[in-house]
């Protein structure tokens, strides 16, 4: 249907430090005679200066409107899209806080026969309504991108960027351009392309890649792209041989393949098949056409963050995650009482462990039902004998700052059982009259109308806030190509919106999908067994993962069944939760298998506590990892190849970067019985590192290294300029509002910056933030190394409020004996520097953020600020001390590394040859070679920390002859 007016297309015009924007009118007259008229806001709006950050193309859309925005006090502009005959009104947040790529969390809609207004009411005022069936999109090409045959051709290829190729045959020459699971955002500025068009073929060329194709039906011999020295054959697969991830790890105890992701190693591409998935018709699931092949090819050529940052330019970005979700999560499959249930979190607050999310799984809902109806895992109806007043438990729960979820297998529909059964039988006009049920019928819109607006809206109003959808029933429904999965995380993550403020963020809790299922977070990861193999795959299967853009799996944290009780295995398993993307604790229904810290040994207790409370003081800088991953492409854990061509990288897949500065190596194998340390290889790139958990471990890199760990910690490295935002308020409270005291934990030795990101609605529950006043509060921390200077400051676009006084204090780990003076322009501050053993504290006392608005406050700290040297004999002892050996190895072993002058490699001989364990071998040698500072304890060996590996290979190699020396133990 062609449009009878033309709407003039418009470029957006934003600077990252001043918006200026000119009146106009845009009038424009639709095929249905409907005319609208909308008008930008009288005057200018200049946006408060910021940093610049790098912007995603703006998408194509036709310029509208101007007004404030939502989310900050820049500018914003209205855009128009086009979804078959209907056009829908989109506002964009023009902010350098916002991405101009859409995305279902970022935007909202305005009915196009209304103009948009500039002032919006308060939100708590009158919460909107969500509309499940309207999502922000824009699906159709570029037609300045579109290559093909003209009329009749069956043949499409839509060049988005110069490495980013869609091709499409279509047996009946209809192209799609509906929105898929996979693609919502086809539109792409137009790239630089070469096309050489004969009658028998087709070339198209870019700077990345070169197409051949015989225009004849796909074929391995007809459609060829060259991508650097390698050339693509179409076969109709995904590839990305550095894999993407799975739907589900239930029933696994270890490895499982993965599905293709967007990244490659061993090719110069990767090839994403979307001839099979769902389509969205009018924001309602449609299937595909037969004869339709569909695809993309990304030709990236190991640029890695290049490709996914592309990947989610087309697939649309993560979402926001609210604060609380980044917590602390109970879940258990138990038969709890309401009693229980409330003793369960009051315990947790008596020792001193913050909760934010209870989980309650399926035992909420009757499950002892009558034979007549089949099995209890389906349930909506509250066991009263479990649970008599559930409005008044879940409104005690929300009293102690805990959001709740409900488990929900929903396969079976609503059975003449359930308490609302008539209500939605009534809604459907479905017949009761012989109890038949309601059948669970994903492609039916009334059905799901009725399943979210008559059942599970009065769960909702009883005070759930989020639902658990536990999914297990396969991929096939009645339309072929609709999976009933695809449909429910869809469809409630749009729905639980409902009742939500403009400035609140969705969230639903299920299974993954498949491509483009980041946009619905939180992904369960299944029922693993309690295993070591199952907590060695993990880190893996989480940090590849995020090759499909998938960033926030939660796992059950400790396994769910089957295994062995470990107290060792449980520990290790809840410190890789502190640092994977969810922490959610959980064990099936065993009186045997629980989770709750103090149900364990005195020392994994200790273990327990110390990394759930760690996970809540994470929680500023894993925000603020949260709004990176939603408006700069960055998920939150990477793995190294994506920041390091260096092969090394790739050989490490249980190592990851934990934001853009941590290098987390979790330890997945149970204690030596020698050396009572837990053991994980791992590979440092170029620079200089400290162990946040192990103070005084400094290492150098470029280099493997074998990491020795006791049971209460992990390698956690943080390389130099590095600087982390904890929470240090002193007693932690469930919920995780804005910390009131704030410690910067500083690595010196490089420059180091860092943006810290709060909202406004994290604040006090009483404090009222209006539209206006919602934009992210974002303070700059600066680190000039040669200075000696760190700046904390200005703080912007934040809610003054009596309750903005902040205690800050600064840390400065690995590095002792410093002294430290504030210089302010506002305020007199008392600065008290404490000896921390191996870091320096440095307490500023509390600051009222707003007390001079726009003014930052620095510490000046001495030039050029080093790491302390590693003290070698000191760390050595530790290890000798701890190990579990005779008494005479440990003290020949000791002078053999303080007094002994002998050469390296004979000394490290000498080890082998006294039958010291290998084990405690090697713990040796990660101290001995950590610090390449370190001076030799014998003169004319100060090349020790180089020297020693190259020693251990050419022993192990047998280069080096036996001194002939064998330990007798006396």
């Amino acid at each position: 249907m062609k449009r009878a007016g033309v709407l003039r297309r418009s470029p957006v015009a934003f600077s990252a430090t001043q918006a200026r924007i000119p009146i106009r009118t845009v009038q424009l007259q639709l095929s249905h005679n409907q005319q609208a008229q909308l008008t930008s806001v009288q005057g200018q709006q200049t946006a408060a200066p910021r940093p610049s950050r790098q912007q995603a193309p703006v998408q194509p859309a036709y310029h509208i409107t101007i007004s404030a925005c939502r989310h900050c006090i820049a500018p914003r502009s209205a855009i128009m899209s086009r979804a078959r005959d209907k056009w829908t009104i989109f506002e964009v947040p023009l902010c350098s806080s916002q991405s101009l790529q859409p995305s279902t969390s970022s935007f909202s809609s305005v009915p196009s026969s209304a103009p948009s207004s500039s002032a919006s009411p308060d939100p708590r005022l009158a919460p909107k309504m969500a509309d499940r069936y309207s999502f922000p999109s824009n699906p159709a090409t570029n037609p300045d991108s579109i290559v093909t045959g003209g009329k009749g051709s069956h043949y499409r290829f839509s060049v988005l960027t110069e490495r980013l190729l869609r091709y499409e045959w279509s047996d009946e020459g209809k192209f799609e351009d509906r929105v898929s699971t996979v693609a919502v955002f086809r539109w792409f500025e137009k790239p630089e392309y070469y096309i050489r068009d004969l009658k028998d073929s087709l070339e198209i060329k870019t700077s990345h890649f070169h197409l051949i194709y015989d225009k004849k039906p796909f074929s391995s011999e007809g459609l060829r792209v060259k991508v650097g020295k390698d050339v693509w054959s179409y076969d109709g697969k995904s590839y990305g041989d550095l894999g993407g991830t799975a739907r589900t790890l239930d029933g696994v105890n270890g490895r499982i393949g993965l599905a293709a992701g967007v990244l490659s190693r061993n090719k110069a591409y990767a090839v994403l098949d979307d001839s099979e998935s769902m389509l969205f018709d009018d924001g309602w699931i449609a299937i595909r056409r037969k004869g339709h092949k569909d695809g993309y090819l990304f030709a990236y050529h190991g640029d890695h963050k290049a490709a996914i940052k592309d990947f989610y330019r087309l697939s649309g970005n993560q979402p926001v995650l609210p604060r609380w979700v980044l917590g602390n999560w109970w879940s258990r499959y138990h038969e709890y009482t309401a009693d229980e249930y409330i003793e369960l979190v009051d315990h947790f607050r008596q020792e001193d462990i913050p909760l934010n999310v209870g989980v309650i799984d399926m035992d909420w809902h009757l499950v002892d039902i009558p034979s007549k109806y089949g099995n209890g895992w389906t349930g909506y109806t509250w066991n009263r004998d479990l649970f008599p007043d559930p409005e008044a438990m879940l409104k005690d729960l929300h009293k102690r700052g805990l959001k709740i979820a409900l488990n929900d297998h929903p396969a079976d529909g609503i059975r003449e059982f359930e308490d609302e059964y008539k209500a939605v039988a009534k809604y459907l006009k479905h017949d009761t009259s012989k109890g038949a049920p309601i059948r669970f019928d994903c492609c039916d819109k009334k059905f799901l109308d009725a399943y979210f607006d008559v059942l599970k809206v009065i769960l909702e109003k009883q005070g759930v806030d989020f639902w658990w959808i536990d999914w297990q029933q396969g991929t096939e429904s009645k339309l072929p190509g609709v999976d009933p999965l695809w449909v429910l995380n869809h469809y409630h993550y749009l729905t639980s919106k409902r009742g939500l403020s403009n400035l609140e963020k969705p969230i639903t809790f299920s299974r993954y999908a498949g491509p483009g299922s980041h946009r619905y977070p939180i992904g369960f990861s299944g029922d693993t067994v309690i295993s070591w193999a199952s907590l060695e795959f993990q880190p893996e299967f989480t940090a590849t993962a995020s090759n499909i853009g998938y960033g926030w799996w939660s796992h059950d944290i400790g396994g769910h069944f089957s295994g062995i009780r470990s107290n060792d295995l449980t520990a290790r398993w809840v410190q890789f939760g502190c640092f994977s993307p969810i922490m959610r604790l959980h064990s099936t229904k065993n009186q045997w298998n629980s989770k709750e810290p103090w149900k364990y040994e005195w020392e994994t207790f200790q273990v327990m506590k110390k990394y759930l409370v760690l996970r809540h003081r994470l929680i500023p800088f894993l925000y603020t990892m949260s709004i990176r991953a939603a408006y700069e492409s960055e998920p939150l854990i990477q793995p190294m190849y994506w920041n390091h061509k260096d092969d090394k990288a790739y050989t490490v897949p249980n190592q990851y970067y934990f934001g853009p500065d941590l290098i987390v190596a979790p330890i997945t194998s149970p204690l030596s019985t020698t050396t009572r340390l837990g053991g994980v290889r791992a590979w440092l790139p170029a620079g200089r590192y400290v162990d946040l958990l192990h103070l005084g471990l400094v290492y150098r890199g470029n280099r493997d290294v074998y990491f020795h760990r006791t049971i209460s910690e992990i390698p956690v490295l943080a390389k130099e300029g590095t600087i982390i935002p904890i929470d240090s308020t002193p007693k932690l409270a469930n919920g995780s509002s804005l910390p009131t005291e704030i410690t910067i934990l500083l690595v010196v030795g490089a420059d180091g910056y860092f943006e810290l990101v709060e909202e406004p609605l994290d604040e006090e529950a009483s404090l009222q933030v209006t539209p206006a006043q919602s934009s992210y509060k974002r303070t700059p921390i600066t680190w000039k190394q040669k200075e000696g200077i760190i700046i904390i400051g200005p703080e912007w676009n934040g809610v003054a409020n009596d309750r903005n006084w902040r205690t800050w204090k600064l840390k400065l780990v690995g590095h002792t004996s410093t002294a430290a003076r504030i210089d302010a322009e506002f305020g007199s501050h008392c600065v008290t520097v404490v000896d921390g053993g191996k870091s320096t504290l440095i307490e500023l006392g509390p600051v009222h953020r707003f007390a001079a608005k726009g003014t930052a406050f620095e510490i000046s700290l001495g030039d050029d600020l080093q790491l302390d040297v590693v003290d070698i004999p000191a760390r050595v002892h530790e290890v000798l001390y701890r190990a579990e050996t005779y008494y005479d190895t440990k003290e020949s072993v000791w002078r053999l590394i303080t007094e002994d002058r002998d050469a390296v490699e004979h000394r490290v001989q000498r080890l082998f040859d006294w039958g010291v364990e290998r084990t405690l071998i090697n713990a040796l040698v990660e101290i001995w070679a950590a610090d390449e500072r370190a001076p030799g304890t014998a003169a004319g060996h100060e090349l020790w920390a180089t020297d020693i590996p190259k020693a251990v290979e050419a022993v192990e190699a047998g280069e080096v002859e036996s001194s002939g020396e064998e330990f007798v133990v006396v």
